[in-house]
């Protein structure tokens, strides 16, 4: 096999699929202590969540599972929100949501709220990741939708936190970020094994 360069194509994709791999690997079990752990890491610091709005994701191939703590949210005032993907190459639509609302199968059959549900304009925005380097860049699918939603409410004078989540085997040094690429805020990993 030809060794791939840092930061092609190929190489990020060889990147991801041994990313999700390790990450499904993990216990169930040890991811939902993570999970616990993680959730105590953004309760210090998010702090006061009272009238925010914060887009979580629907848990997707090992993802952390963070809807306990997001319905724990809810309970202080929160409003939740999920992604939704609208078209390929588009940003994400942010769709108002709670415990109990019906949901429809979107893109990789992923649970989203229905065409028609409240758009909202999230304060904080949790992005799962595939790897997240030093310089909190994240590695994602590779459809760019975190990249060009966080660019497009920026360009609409919006900017929301936005927080890289995954556990601490999804490290990085680098991800090799291209010009389009866009930092996270914050990231938190916490170690699941």
């Amino acid at each position: 096999m030809m060794q791939e360069f840092p930061g092609t194509p190929a190489w990020r994709k060889e990147m991801r699929s041994t990313l999700i791999e390790a990450r499904q690997a993990i216990p169930v079990a040890a991811r939902q202590q993570a999970d616990a752990h993680l959730s105590e890491r953004l309760d210090t610091l998010l702090g006061d969540v009272d009238g925010k709005t914060i887009s979580l994701y629907w848990p997707f191939r090992g993802e952390p599972d963070l809807r306990k703590w997001a319905a724990d949210c809810r309970d202080r005032g929160a409003r939740l929100a999920l992604p939704a993907v609208v078209a390929k190459a588009h940003p994400l639509e942010f769709r108002a949501w709670q415990q109990g609302d019906k949901l429809e199968k979107g893109v990789w059959n992923i649970p989203v709220p229905p065409q028609g549900a409240d758009v909202v304009a999230p304060d904080i925005v949790l992005a799962p990741v595939v790897g997240l380097d030093a310089n909190n860049f994240r590695l994602g699918y590779g459809g760019g939708f975190f990249d060009r939603t966080i660019a497009d409410l920026r360009s609409k004078g919006h900017r929301p936190q936005v927080i890289g989540v995954g556990y601490t085997q999804q490290r990085m040094d680098t991800i090799h970020p291209h010009e389009f690429d866009i930092a996270m805020d914050e990231g938190v990993l916490v170690d699941a094994l």
